[in-house]
């Protein structure tokens, strides 16, 4: 069954919370002040869109295509992004609430996560290699078997990452959040 073909639309301040977003495959559409909390969007296909300033709390994504999506100023609570289909899976977050959002067993390799709020985050089994966390704050996120290989950290908050259970190669953290990285060693930096 071939998805309806959509591109180049923009929907504005629309509210999807009662009908649901058609299904169909959406080709660089942009989303501007969009509610889409609570919804439907399994298996939609998302090509090169940009969602702005919109509300995709608790989404259903299940089976979705991401493929090339920037989220801007988005409320992205409780998604469980590891449900969406992986095939050509690209993400860009900007400006984001991504509290309680599931991202474990994912391939999110050069992942951007500017200005983002990343609170209660699973990123088990998650490769971040690459990915680059600038100004944000990742209060109680989990990071376990996690590839932060390349991974830039010099600019993000309130991580605990163990380095003996995550790896690390060539990350960049910064010298004022070292003790990030030795909580779970039970010492003391004075």
């Amino acid at each position: 069954m071939h998805l309806p073909y959509i591109a180049d639309q923009t929907y504005s301040n629309t509210n999807f919370t009662q009908n649901g977003l058609p299904k169909a495959e959406y080709d660089n559409c942009t989303f501007i002040n969009c509610d889409f909390s609570e919804t439907y969007l399994s298996a939609i296909s998302f090509l090169e869109c940009e969602f702005i300033n919109c509300n995709l709390s608790s989404a259903k994504i299940k089976d979705a295509s991401l493929n090339t999506i920037t989220f801007k100023d988005c409320k992205l609570l409780g998604i469980a992004f590891f449900e969406c289909n992986p095939f050509l899976l690209a993400l860009q977050f900007e400006n984001c609430n991504l509290n309680h959002s599931q991202f474990n067993g994912m391939k999110l390799s050069n992942t951007t996560f500017r200005n983002c709020t990343i609170q209660d985050v699973d990123f088990t089994n998650t490769d971040l290699s690459k990915a680059q966390f600038t100004n944000s704050d990742l209060t109680s996120s989990n990071f376990e078997n996690t590839i932060l290989t390349n991974a830039d950290l010099s600019n993000a908050q309130n991580y605990t990452i163990n380095p003996s259970l995550n790896k690390l190669t060539g990350a960049k953290f910064s010298r004022n959040q070292i003790e990030g990285l030795l909580k779970d060693f039970k010492i003391q930096i004075v």
